[in-house]
């Protein structure tokens, strides 16, 4: 039996986060169950920094961010962790009033948020049809994130802090003992009195093990195509590596460069039982469609696909506190496509009230409290 102060479930960006902020206060062991820290989720994202995207709380989170990711630790990373792109928010004509909504709510947080006209908006994604884009809310900040660095930092700054990294180690018994959690995994038997449950899309079924109840948490498929766009002989258009990420302002669809190419997706949102998510040919056909509706070019062919979980409570903020009902059991879930943004704030806010401290004051500021974040929000009134 290997005794630790904190064991965490999963090592994704948030268990791997918030391990290197626990790792200064005592031993981590973090617990990995397939071969590789990073398969699911935190390998699958659209890696934007985007202070306008997600509810306030979010928001606030990824705000409070921005100066790990601006001037990370020495040592943490080999190169800049964040590069300039930009997002559009594109409106129809009929979507003009959620353009408005979408300017008013940007600009709370985010002061260098522009209302564009559909000319500006094309000439910043020349991309998109003349006749289809009405307007754009621009947010010139929003950067392209490293996650692998990102990632890596944390598992690397994680070592350096005495802490473990434990693959091939699925769960399989949680049991409290006393004052202590004890787990069974198939790389061995650990205990800690306080457990951190960072199983992203198996976080429930992890909370199920050590007989706690759940938060309702439910898995939703999204859907990512890679592509060369095609436009029609001697159409001028250049400049792809530099154009903003273009982003439906109902969230339809977005589209994004990458590597040269751009990255799409229909955006969905399917309900889904944790798994090795796969794209379905339904959402990749979706996918095509909808940024073809918007584009001045063709996708021909689909070069790559993929999918991955977002795993979402009720209100689609992140869940972070103890249970209140299973002494030493502290959830770290929920943070659904938002886990990248926020995990600088989020991390140094998870660990402090693991540690039985308040709210970081920088993040209080922005208006998060803990309730906002505690999973006993989610039980009142009988919910789920």
């Amino acid at each position: 039996m290997e005794r630790v102060d904190f064991l965490i479930v999963g090592a994704g960006i948030a268990g791997a986060s918030v391990g290197y902020e626990l790792a200064v206060h005592g031993r981590v062991a973090l617990l990995e169950r397939e071969g590789q820290a990073g398969y699911h989720a935190t390998g699958r994202s659209a890696a934007l920094y985007t202070q306008t995207y997600g509810p306030p709380a979010i928001r606030a989170l990824t705000v409070a961010s921005r100066g790990f990711y601006d001037a990370p630790p020495a040592g943490f990373a080999d190169h800049p962790l964040l590069t300039p792109r930009g997002v559009l928010l594109v409106g129809r004509p009929d979507q003009t009033a959620a353009l408005d909504a979408a300017f008013a709510e940007g600009r709370r947080l985010t002061p260098t948020v522009a209302r564009l006209d559909a000319g500006e908006a094309r000439a910043r994604a020349p991309w998109l049809r003349p006749d289809y884009a009405a307007g754009a809310v621009a947010e010139p900040e929003a950067m392209d994130i490293d996650v692998h660095a990102l990632h890596g930092g944390y598992l690397r700054g994680l070592k350096a802090r005495g802490g473990r990294l434990v693959v091939d180690a699925g769960v399989t018994a949680l049991e409290r003992r006393g004052e202590l959690w004890e787990a069974a995994t198939p790389a061995g038997r650990f205990a800690a009195p306080v457990l951190i449950d960072a199983a992203g899309a198996w976080a429930d079924r992890v909370a199920e093990l050590a007989g706690v109840r759940p938060i309702g948490l439910v898995p939703k498929r999204r859907t990512v195509v890679v592509f060369d766009p095609v436009f029609a002989a001697g159409e001028p258009v250049g400049g792809l590596p530099s154009w903003p990420m273009v982003i439906d302002v109902d969230e339809q669809f977005y589209a994004k460069p990458d590597a040269g190419r751009l990255l799409a997706s229909p955006a969905d949102e399917t309900p889904m039982e944790p798994c090795d998510v796969q794209p379905e040919e339904w959402d990749v056909a979706v996918a095509v469609d909808r940024v073809e509706r918007a584009a001045r070019f063709q996708v021909r062919r689909v070069l790559h696909r993929w999918a991955g979980l977002r795993s979402f409570v009720a209100d689609k903020v992140p869940v972070a506190g103890y249970d209140p009902a299973a002494p030493g059991f502290f959830w770290l879930a929920a943070q659904g496509g938002y886990g990248i943004q926020t995990a600088p704030a989020l991390a140094r806010t998870a660990a402090a009230l693991a540690l039985g401290r308040g709210v970081p004051d920088d993040v209080a500021a922005l208006g998060v409290a803990a309730a906002d974040l505690g999973p006993e929000r989610l039980h009142r009134n009988g919910k789920e």
